[in-house]
């Protein structure tokens, strides 16, 4: 058996992993690679495998760097099935049309100020037309249930606790007479957190392969993380400036919502509106009340009683289309605005922070990890000027981070996660940059732990 690493090594973007077993070939993942533009578009655009041959793919959830790029692999002729949740199925799709559209809309709004500059066009990256040809190919499966993906492979998904839907990935492999149990992480949620379950460690396995994305640092307790993301919001409100908070459409708005739900029960926020701008977060919100088999037990008794958290409160609104969103840059008064792209690269948190990020009235909220050369990253370095659009902009407004928000496991939590592994005899580390590799191996060493492998990109692992 093969391991061919093709994404999310030593970097925390566009996961990608290509197995080769029995003479037939598994995919784990197609995310999309965000980071410097100039490489970003090639990246994305070429595989390092000829997507026609890959007979079946398993995606552990919906996050865009897990999933983006699946319009342009099924776009150069993939035609297997690809396995996953039902949850995670119903989020692919939303996810991927909703990027093909952002995909097609910043194309064009970068075309019109590169025409009048006499710059070469540029062409999306994939369309909403190509993005469509992925839902046939999505096969539901239930958390623990067996199928077998490729010959001689049986697989199983379990809760990751990271989003609604997401799993880690359990292969059984027999080949050469030999029996292998590979476990792949996917993302590794953390306990305690709103909304979902909380992540099953893995048991008896012969290869480990995890995230380590927090592996240099472990995360303080969500009440904290919450108490200061509520001081943030009251201190910008009352100087009457904005929160402009980018976030990915798909768990992590829907747990901000949860917290401003929260202040507004406290009486802090109760005449401030709250904005959800992005299309994709207003479908992943039916979505959630679609799958109410993925939640904790207390999110399950909300949702029975008509009254969930996360998605309906009196301040809330969730914007549809184009011309509301722009109205809310003309709109006076305090507001939190909350908006896709996570990692601030594309989408209409460009525009929001395009008109608010020279107000010093106004906050920018980081509220996950950023990947290096982001827009994100950039203002979480608190750089002093940016570029938005071709055009730069003098940060003026307030920049926090707020860590304790993440939807990752911390490094505390990846410690028990490989250690639970007590069978395995080999522990592969991907998705995490060197800095917090080297601080959980580290870690990890005050142990007895297995052999470990941290690939580089395009490595091939035999085993």
């Amino acid at each position: 058996m093969k391991i061919h690493i093709l994404g999310a090594a030593q970097t925390v973007t566009g996961s990608q992993y290509l197995l080769e077993v029995n003479g037939s070939r598994l995919l784990l993942e197609c995310g999309l690679f965000q980071g410097r533009r100039a490489d970003t578009y090639e990246r994305n655009r070429s595989f390092r495998f000829e997507p026609r041959q890959v007979d079946a793919m398993i995606l552990s959830h919906a996050h865009i760097d897990h999933c983006g790029n699946l319009p342009h692999l099924v776009k150069h002729d993939y035609t297997g099935s690809i396995y996953a949740t039902a949850g995670t199925a119903d989020l692919t799709d939303i996810t991927v049309r909703d990027s093909g559209h952002i995909q097609e809309a910043d194309a064009e709004y970068l075309n019109k100020n590169r025409k009048r500059k006499g710059l070469p066009l540029v062409e999306p990256l994939y369309t909403v037309v190509d993005a469509e040809g992925v839902k046939p190919l999505l096969v539901e499966k239930g958390y623990d249930e067996a199928f077998e993906p490729i010959p001689g492979v049986t697989a199983r998904l379990i809760e990751a606790g990271h989003i609604l839907g997401s799993a880690a990935v359990s292969l059984e492999i027999r080949e050469n007479g030999k029996t292998t149990r590979l476990w792949f992480s996917g993302d590794i949620g953390r306990p305690g957190m709103p909304l979902l379950r909380d992540p099953q460690l893995p048991g008896d396995v012969d290869v480990l392969m995890m995230e380590c994305t927090y592996g240099d640092k472990p995360h303080r307790d969500p009440a904290i993380a919450y108490q200061e993301f509520k001081q943030v919001v009251v201190r910008t409100v009352a100087r009457g400036g904005r929160v402009i908070i980018p976030a990915f459409a798909v768990g992590r708005t829907q747990e901000l919502v949860y917290f401003l739900h929260q202040m507004s029960d406290e009486g802090l926020v109760r005449n401030v509106p709250v904005f959800v701008d992005s299309p994709l977060a207003v479908a992943a919100s039916q979505v959630f009340k679609k799958h109410t088999e993925y939640y904790d037990e207390e999110t399950r008794q909300f949702v029975l009683e008509d009254r969930h958290p996360a998605l309906d409160f009196d301040q809330l609104t969730y914007i549809k289309n184009v011309d509301e969103s722009k109205a809310l840059n003309t709109r006076k008064g305090p507001m939190v605005i909350i908006s896709a792209s996570g990692m601030a690269e594309v989408g209409r948190i460009l525009h929001h922070l395009k008109n608010n990020i020279e107000d010093e009235r106004n906050t920018v909220a980081i509220v996950s990890w950023q990947a290096p050369d982001t827009l994100g990253r950039r203002l979480a370095e608190r750089q002093k000027r940016v570029r938005i659009f071709d055009e730069e902009y003098d940060v003026r407004a307030e920049v926090v981070t707020i860590g304790g928000l993440s939807a990752h496991a911390g490094q505390d939590l990846l410690l028990r996660y490989a250690r639970a592994a007590k069978t395995a005899s080999r522990l592969i580390l991907v998705h995490g940059e060197p800095e917090a590799e080297n601080a959980f191996v580290n870690k990890l060493k005050e142990g007895n732990p297995p052999p470990i492998t941290y690939p580089m990109l395009g490595d091939v692992i035999e085993l």
